[in-house]
């Protein structure tokens, strides 16, 4: 228990400094959380949702943490572009864990629509979000509670009934640091009855010091809502991060999410999704491209509690060097869950014999009325294709790339934004050959 001792410690000699600049829904959830924290510890390698993924290792460094939300840096939003060819963005800023407002006018959002600053609308909107804020997380593992325990800040997004924002949003999280540093942001997206939205997060880091986010993301969606969920992660090396996703799903909701793991150090991905009504519909789809000693784990939960709901799957590692991908996904289905259909896939390439894969597909199903299936396959690059393509003129290492953007695209194929899966595929490419290098402001940008 050293590792929690000592933020057990941080924690309770530093209460005020943690709650003073922080609204009071924020600070109101923190006693129950970091009495959860201090009496769970981190995950270990022992507790089985973790035993491949050793997250316990990662809280040992001495990090820095900004309790006393000092300004870090200029703000993103006068000189950090991050573009899109062909796709009109509305950009917001973390900063590590502090949103950054952009000053000046911009460009204003439809009626009722609030987009900033967690802690600032849990001051000035108290009522609307006391009913979502923590309400999912609440019942996290003890990585989220710490979350909670911790956390100043975060993005808030709020859309009314039947509204659709036609522009997506693009939030960009900023790791910026002269000394290494944790993060624990928040992000609170409710979308009301009939109201639609696209929303992508890029992950990024403007330096080389060791870092380590935590995020918690809760989203709700009404009856009739759909939200469509980017995550792109492109970081470094040393950039490790630790991220919940919860969703609660009414009636005839959509939800599509895909996460795209470009590069980073350690990552770990959980995903809980609960179709709660009638007519909801989930599709996750995650891809991850690891070289060096990178780590990559999606863990994913989808619990079908009403009837005649659909949920699909895709998952594709390609593992390099001494990589190691871990795929955790589990489809509970419930009683009164009849008419189900859930269809969970796992794919997954060693490009070496050093990589490793972990991959454990899970049905729990307890309903006599559904259609559901799943399957993990580890393999290779196949050898007789690669030589077949050499023996049209192919180079070997060409031939290899062409394989692998193959296999790929599947997962790209499923996001729904034209120009995103277009710039996607560019990216990916780019990362097979070795050309993806990070720029002063993020991958996307134009080259």
């Amino acid at each position: 228990m050293k590792n929690e001792t000592e933020y057990i410690k941080l924690f309770e000699e530093n209460r005020n400094l943690i709650d003073s600049p922080c609204a009071a829904l924020l600070n109101a959830q923190r006693p129950a959380a970091f009495a959860k924290f201090a009496a769970q510890g981190f995950p270990t390698i022992k507790d089985e949702a973790y035993r491949n993924s050793n997250v316990e290792k990662l809280f040992a460094t001495n990090y820095g943490i900004n309790l006393g939300r000092i300004k870090m840096g200029d703000n993103p939003h006068e000189g950090f572009t991050c573009d899109v060819p062909n796709l009109a963005t509305r950009q917001e800023f973390i900063v590590n864990d502090c949103y950054q407002a952009e000053e000046g006018s911009r460009k204003s959002l439809p009626e009722g629509v609030l987009l900033g600053s967690l802690n600032t609308y849990a001051r000035s909107h108290e009522a609307l979000l006391a009913p979502y804020y923590n309400t999912l997380a609440c019942n996290g593992d003890s990585i989220a509670q710490f979350n909670t325990a911790f956390v100043q800040d975060g993005m808030l997004l709020y859309i009314p009934r039947n509204t659709e924002l036609t522009e997506t949003i693009q939030l960009v999280t900023l790791l910026r640091s002269n000394i290494e540093m944790m993060s624990n942001r928040r992000l609170l997206i409710i979308l009301e009855e009939g109201a639609k939205a696209n929303l992508l997060v890029c992950d990024h880091s403007s330096n080389e010091k060791a870092t380590l986010s935590t995020q918690i993301t809760e989203v709700f969606l009404g009856n009739n809502a759909s939200l469509n969920l980017f995550e792109l992660e492109e970081t470094g090396y040393a950039n490790n991060r630790l991220a919940h996703l919860f969703v609660q799903q009414k009636g005839s909701s959509t939800f599509n999410h895909s996460s795209i793991t470009l590069t980073g150090g350690f990552t770990r991905n959980g995903v809980y999704v609960s179709l709660e009504e009638e007519g909801a519909e989930a599709n996750l789809s995650g891809l991850a491209i690891c070289d060096k000693q990178q780590h990559t784990d999606n863990h994913t939960l989808v619990e079908h509690k009403a009837g005649r709901c659909t949920s699909n799957e895709l998952y594709k590692y390609i593992l390099d060097e001494q990589s190691t991908g871990v795929f955790a996904g589990k489809m509970h289905i419930y009683p009164d869950a009849q008419h189900t259909a859930s269809q969970q896939t796992n794919r997954n390439l060693c490009l070496t014999s050093c990589a490793k894969m972990y991959a454990q597909p899970q049905l729990e199903i307890y309903a006599d009325d559904v259609k559901c299936s799943h399957g993990s396959t580890v393999g290779q690059l196949d050898e007789s294709a690669l030589f077949y393509m050499q023996q049209r003129g192919i180079p070997k290492e060409e031939a290899r790339h062409l394989l692998m953007f193959a296999f790929a695209g599947e997962v790209i194929d499923n996001i729904c934004i034209d120009a995103l899966r277009d710039r996607l595929h560019i990216l990916v490419e780019k990362r097979f050959r070795g050309e993806l290098n990070r720029c002063k402001g993020c991958a996307l940008c134009k080259q």
